[in-house]
C-alpha cells in the first residue's frame, strides 16, 4: 500500500464536497495536461465528479453555449449519441443526473431544438427519461401547492355551516 495520500480523483471529490475551488484548481494544475484532466473525470465510477459537482448550492445547470445556445443537457444527448448503442445504457445516467440537479428538458436552442429533439431515434429509453421529465416539469408548473398555515375555508359550499 502507498503512503502518498489522496489519489487526484479523491481530492477532486473532497474539493467539491467542500466548494473548494483552490484545492480543485491546485489538483488540475498538477495533473498538467488536458488529457489527464479529461481522463481523470471521463473515468469516475459511477458519475460520483459529475454528481458531486451537479450537488453545488447555486450551480446554474442550464447555462446557454454561445455558439448553438446548447444546454448542459443538450450536450450531454449529443454526447450519448457519438456513443455505440451498447454504452447508451450507462450514459443515461449523464442526462438523469442532469435532470435530477434541475436541468430543464423543455428549454429550445438557438435551432429550436429541445434535448428530446435531437436523440437518435433508436435511443428510445432516452427519449423515454427526456419525455418523463419534460411531462413531470410542465405539470409541475401548473400545481398550486397551498400553505400549511391555510387552513380557513376553500370557498366551496361544502365549507360553510
Amino acid at each position: 500500500m502507498s503512503d502518498e495520500g489522496a489519489t487526484p480523483r479523491e481530492l477532486v471529490l473532497e474539493a467539491c464536497r467542500r466548494n473548494n475551488t483552490s484545492l480543485l484548481s491546485e489538483v488540475l494544475t498538477s495533473l498538467s495536461t488536458p488529457d489527464k484532466i479529461a481522463d481523470l473525470l471521463n473515468n469516475a465510477k459511477d458519475d460520483e465528479v459529475l454528481d458531486t459537482l451537479l450537488d453545488q448550492e447555486n450551480l446554474e445547470v442550464d447555462p446557454l453555449d454561445r455558439l448553438e445556445r446548447d444546454t448542459p443537457l443538450h450536450k450531454a444527448v449529443r454526447f450519448i449519441n457519438t456513443l455505440p448503442a451498447s454504452q447508451w445504457d450507462s450514459a443515461h445516467s449523464i442526462a438523469e443526473l442532469l435532470i435530477d440537479a434541475g436541468a430543464d428538458p423543455r428549454i429550445r436552442n438557438k435551432a429550436k431544438l429541445k434535448p428530446m429533439d435531437l436523440v437518435d431515434p433508436k435511443n428510445v429509453e432516452l427519449r423515454n427519461v427526456l419525455q418523463k421529465a419534460e411531462y413531470s416539469m410542465t405539470v409541475g408548473d401548473d400545481v398550486v401547492v397551498r400553505d400549511e398555515e391555510e387552513t380557513g375555508p376553500t370557498g366551496s359550499a361544502s365549507d360553510s355551516e
